[in-house]
C-alpha cells in the first residue's frame, strides 16, 4: 500500500488528503469515546486501520527520503505541515478519551470483582458442631492493572 505519485507536488497532495481523512476518522472515534459510545467508533475501524497503515508507511518513506516531497511548492508543503499538526492534536485528544474510558472500565470491573469477593467471603452456614463453615475460596475475576 503505497502512494503512487507522479511528482513531489502530487505526493504532497496525496499526503494531505490522506492525513486530513485520517484526522477526520480519528476525531469521530475520539468523539464517540468522549460521548461514551465506543460502539460508534467501530463503524470506521476498517478504513481507519487501512489509512493508518498507509500513513505509517508513507511517513516513514518521506522521513527516510525527504527528497520525495522537497520539490513541491512551499505553500503546499506548509499545508501538509498544518494537516500533520491537526492530526497530532486529534491523536492526543483520542488518547485522552481512550485513557478516560479505560479508567472508567477498570473502575467498573474492580467494583464488580470487589462485590463478588465480598459475597463469597461470607460463611455458608453452620458446619459440624455448630461452627460457621468458611466459604469456598474462589475468585471469578482477575484484575490486571496494566490492561
Amino acid at each position: 500500500m503505497a502512494i503512487s505519485a507522479t511528482d513531489a507536488a502530487d505526493r504532497v497532495d496525496q499526503l494531505i488528503v490522506l492525513t486530513e481523512r485520517l484526522t477526520e476518522l480519528i476525531a469521530l472515534d475520539a468523539q464517540a469515546f468522549e460521548q461514551r459510545r465506543p460502539q460508534d467508533a467501530a463503524a470506521n475501524i476498517e478504513e481507519t486501520s487501512r489509512l493508518a497503515n498507509v500513513y505509517r508507511h508513507e511517513s516513514a518513506r518521506v522521513r527516510a527520503n525527504p527528497a520525495l516531497i522537497a520539490g513541491a511548492p512551499l505553500a503546499q508543503r506548509t499545508r501538509l505541515i498544518r494537516a500533520t499538526e491537526a492530526f497530532d492534536a486529534v491523536l492526543a485528544r483520542q488518547g485522552r478519551a481512550l485513557e478516560a474510558a479505560k479508567t472508567v472500565t477498570e473502575g467498573i470491573v474492580k467494583a464488580i470483582a470487589d462485590e463478588v469477593a465480598s459475597k463469597r467471603a461470607t460463611g455458608t452456614g453452620y458446619g459440624q458442631g455448630g461452627v460457621a463453615a468458611p466459604a469456598a475460596s474462589a475468585t471469578s475475576i482477575t484484575l490486571n492493572k496494566r490492561a
